[in-house]
């Protein structure tokens, strides 16, 4: 039995007042980071692989279904906010399609040709990496579509939380957290879930910086959508450029971006 599936470190839980369930499940999440640390050293091949074809034009997938799909979603998402990214360089496939994102769809996650099919709405190439997320490592939909990757010459990886799965085996990139049994026996949208999100974390994160996306530490190519980021910009500037608040403001406006700004006033400044 995998071990995601296998029999709850705790009972009863029904008797247990709400003190008592926050914090055995508290102690359980605090097992999952050190999961995740094990399997640095998978990631670190996984994000080399994926900044190497996004470096050269190609995109970065993610398949998955249920809790594991809807965090690629989520991922593939906030790519482009946060970093400027077109909305195309990460792309995040659930089974069921969009609609399931919110709503569960019956059985989706069984049919083992539907990833590949999904896959090619998007026109995938050899210059593209798929990376399956699957909580058991078992789930068709991720299997059939990363065994059908391989077979057309295109890079594969893999978030998955037990070790062995047939998901690792077809993944050339495996990373493998292993955050063993859930607080409620098989609920894989609780430890699997968090250690799949840090991952996630983990993948995009290093990935972006890599490609030149943060400065300093800094996401100097964000999206300003909203005032909350503009005021963060606008402080990013006074900042880096040391300028008061009005003039950081209108450099912004002026120039639509951070890094723009800062490269427009510095090129001023040396034209001056």
């Amino acid at each position: 039995m995998s071990t995601t599936e296998s029999a709850s470190n705790y009972d009863r839980l029904e008797q247990m007042p709400v003190r008592q369930l926050l914090e055995c499940i508290n102690n359980e999440d605090k097992t999952v980071p050190l999961a995740v640390e094990k399997a640095i050293p998978q990631l670190e091949q996984l994000v080399n692989a994926t900044v190497e074809r996004l470096q050269k034009g190609g995109r970065l997938f993610y398949i998955g279904a249920g809790t594991s799909g809807r965090l690629g979603v989520v991922d593939a998402s906030e790519c482009p906010p946060t970093y400027g990214v077109p909305h195309g360089m990460v792309i995040g496939l659930i089974a069921g399609g969009d609609a399931a994102i919110r709503k569960a769809v019956e059985f989706a996650e069984d049919d083992e040709q539907q990833a590949w099919k999904d896959l090619q709405q998007h026109n995938i190439t050899e210059k593209d990496i798929v990376v399956g997320i699957a909580a058991s490592g078992r789930t068709p939909y991720v299997i059939g579509g990363l065994k059908t990757c391989r077979e057309n010459g295109i890079a594969t990886g893999c978030i998955v939380c037990n070790a062995g799965s047939a998901v690792a085996d077809v993944s050339d990139y495996p990373v493998e957290v292993v955050t063993g049994p859930e607080f409620v026996t098989g609920s894989t949208r609780m430890k699997a879930g968090t250690a799949q999100k840090l991952a996630l974390n983990m993948l995009t994160t290093s990935t972006m910086i890599r490609l030149g996306r943060v400065k300093g530490n800094k996401m100097v190519d964000m999206q300003l959508s909203n005032l909350k980021l503009v005021d963060r910009g606008t402080r990013m500037l006074m900042e880096e450029l040391q300028l008061g608040r009005a003039e950081a403001a209108a450099l912004l406006q002026k120039y639509g971006s951070v890094r723009a700004a800062i490269v427009a006033y510095r090129n001023n400044d040396t034209q001056a």
